[in-house]
């Protein structure tokens, strides 16, 4: 439970960012768009419905982990949540691995300050996240 309850946390706290983010907020904003090599023009400009969207799907990640974990026993699980849980596995792997230029752990362009983020951050934490769901799937 306690691997379940750290990465609700984690999926909480990243939701809530992008809310932060779609209203406006800059903080942290630089960094979490992948930008081109040699400049730093990032890659694309998600607008505010995107990035509300990313945080609605990580909120439901969150509940799905909380549910299918028993960290909210009055919910039970069923098989929509195990089906949940299965998509986030394949989600948060596939983003750990990548696009094979930008981000992910076969990221080609290395030298920018996203790049960095996603070595030592990003492409962990999504590692963590799919194991996390792995994990809860099998032992739970």
């Amino acid at each position: 439970m306690l691997i379940s309850g750290i990465s609700v946390f984690l999926l909480f706290c990243i939701g809530g960012l992008h809310v932060f983010w779609a209203f406006g907020g800059k903080w942290g904003s630089k960094v979490a768009i992948p930008s081109t090599s040699g400049s730093r023009e990032q890659t694309f400009i998600p607008g505010s419905i995107a990035t509300l969207i990313v945080a609605i799907l990580l909120f439901s990640g969150a509940l799905l982990l909380a549910i299918h974990g028993h960290l909210l026993p009055t919910l039970p699980s069923s098989p929509w949540v195990q089906w949940g849980c299965w998509v986030c596995v394949f989600v948060f792997g596939l983003r750990a691995i990548g696009d094979f230029k930008y981000v992910g752990i076969f990221k080609r362009v290395k030298q920018t300050r996203f790049a960095t983020y996603d070595t030592f951050l990003f492409t962990p934490l999504c590692l963590w996240l799919c194991f996390t769901f792995y994990y809860t799937l099998i032992y739970s």
